[in-house]
């Protein structure tokens, strides 16, 4: 009987490694070099990045600021048979408007009040390569519509020109506004924005990205702590968690510079202490939450949100129970009699 039920054991060890190797084969994992953030919503980006990497369709990234946009465009063209060739980055919100045609398009000499010399545009030294038009939703009206016909000719002419050139360059944009709210409201070209949604990326915010936020937070650590000087060698478990509960409205970005700062502050080879910014959002998410709660209702709510932000772990480095500061055997207790049970924080990711 035993052997019977040791048998059954190892065959169903067996098919379950199986699955996961079946599922693996069915769903590889994607990785660009240069991106950080192996979890479920960046894989997602992975794929669409490799789908597209090596044709020569436009691209249109969209997401918050701060969310990596320009690294990600970066690993496309660096996954493109392009990639021997510049990726020429304009940030059509950091331009004057008057200045904009003449450092997309070039221009000739004379052709305008300080054009002493003859200018050579974006595209043109893009040529081959790619171009990332970076906040585009920024772009004037009327320079909208010369871009539109660049995109869709392939040729331009120099401000004060008038030799048509050919250009062969390869498109991504990017822009933190939503498009089609702008199209509806008249401040973006409808048959623009078509030319440049041909691909949509979708970068996620990085409150969805919760399993990254070690990865990233040791990356930025290991950058600032080399470059000021500062050795800062790790970060304590309570401050990764403490990290991974807050809402990071400016994303990456912001996460970036709370760890340089936090280096700079810090007086110990093990980075303790962070100063988050208080979260506005949060503040009304959890007032609204404790509306009509009672004590064990707001006790349970808050053991389930750390027993998901700790994947389920309960005793031990990073665990739930030390991240409230109390014994593993008392947090089992609460949760036996506040009726928590693993489905209630458990979220099984494939």
């Amino acid at each position: 009987m035993h052997s019977l039920v040791s048998n059954q054991s190892d065959n169903i060890t067996v098919i379950e490694i199986e699955n996961e190797l079946l599922k693996k084969d069915i769903e590889p994992s994607y990785h660009f070099p240069g991106i950080i953030g192996e979890g479920v919503e960046m894989q997602k980006v992975y794929r669409l990045m490799y789908k597209v990497a090596e044709s020569n369709s436009t691209v249109l990234l969209l997401g918050e600021t701060g969310t990596g946009k320009e690294v990600v465009a970066r690993g496309i063209h660096q996954a493109s048979n392009r990639k021997n060739k510049p990726m020429i980055k304009v940030n059509c919100a950091a331009l004057p408007a008057n200045l904009i045609e003449s450092e997309l398009f070039g221009h000739e000499r004379g052709a305008f009040t300080g054009a002493t010399d003859r200018r050579i545009g974006k595209f043109e030294l893009a040529h081959g390569g790619t171009l990332f038009l970076d906040e585009v939703g920024e772009l004037p009206l009327d320079l909208q519509v010369k871009l539109l016909r660049v995109i869709q000719e392939r040729e331009l002419e120099r401000v004060g020109g008038s030799v048509t050139i050919k250009v062969d360059v390869r498109i991504i944009a990017a822009t933190n506004r939503d498009l089609e709210t702008e199209v509806e409201a008249c401040r973006f070209r409808s048959d623009l924005y078509y030319r440049l949604n041909v691909f949509p990326i979708c970068l996620p915010p990085l409150r969805n990205r919760i399993e990254d936020i070690p990865q990233l937070a040791s990356f930025f650590l290991s950058v600032y702590s080399k470059s000021s000087g500062i050795k800062v060698s790790s970060i304590s478990n309570k401050v990764l968690q403490q990290l991974k509960s807050y809402l990071w409205p400016g994303n990456i970005r912001q996460l970036e510079h709370l760890i340089e700062r936090s280096i700079l502050l810090s007086n110990d080879v093990v980075l303790k202490e962070v100063i988050l910014p208080a979260n506005s959002d949060a503040g009304k998410r959890d007032n609204e939450c404790f509306k009509n709660k009672t004590l064990d209702d707001v006790e349970r709510n808050h053991i389930i949100d750390v027993l998901r932000r700790c994947s389920g772990k309960i005793a031990g480095n990073g665990g739930a129970a030390d991240w409230l500061e109390i014994p593993a055997t008392t947090l089992h207790s609460k949760m036996k009699k506040l009726k928590i049970i693993r489905e209630d924080y458990y979220e099984n990711r494939v």
